[in-house]
């Protein structure tokens, strides 16, 4: 292929090709001499930890500054024993059993359909309404789901 009005080919072949103008950059050679520039304290300053071999900072050390983790106050308590539970509410029991026809809605149903994994525990939460009979078996329920489980004609099997 020639470009018009120009000799020359633009042909490409592995003897021709370099990278792209600007994206390689030259290495600091540092450590070589006066006459570089980068010789002497070999761009490291003079005296102090951080001009000898083998330094190395803590994290978050800011020179003798307080450091911003102790300069921020505490705040809230996350108690280690507590559970969590994964919510369920009735809206969406009712919605699975309008769907898929359920009679019963247990741990292994509700993993199915993709609202806990096999290491959350399950609580029934009371949004909304269910106006189906089912028996529903899960790690816990709120008081207003047990009585509106209960008031459609349902029972309620704690895990």
């Amino acid at each position: 292929m020639k470009a018009k009005g120009n000799t020359t080919s633009l042909k490409m072949n592995l003897s021709n090709l370099k990278p792209a103008k600007g994206s390689v950059k030259k290495v600091k050679r540092i450590g070589r001499g006066q006459g570089s520039g980068r010789g002497g304290t070999s761009t490291r300053g003079h005296k102090g930890a951080g001009s000898r071999s083998g330094y190395k900072s803590k994290i978050g050390f800011e020179g003798g500054q307080m450091p911003l983790q102790r300069r921020v106050p505490k705040v809230g308590f996350k108690p280690i024993n507590r559970t969590e539970y994964v919510g369920v509410n009735l809206d969406v029991l009712q919605g699975l059993v309008e769907r898929f026809n359920l009679t019963t809605i247990d741990f292994a149903a509700i993993q199915e359909h993709g609202l806990a994994s096999k290491n959350d525990l399950v609580k029934i939460l009371g949004r909304g309404e269910i106006n189906a009979k089912v028996t529903v078996t899960a790690h816990a329920f709120s008081g207003t789901a047990q009585k509106a489980i209960e008031a459609a004609g349902g029972s309620i099997v704690k895990l």
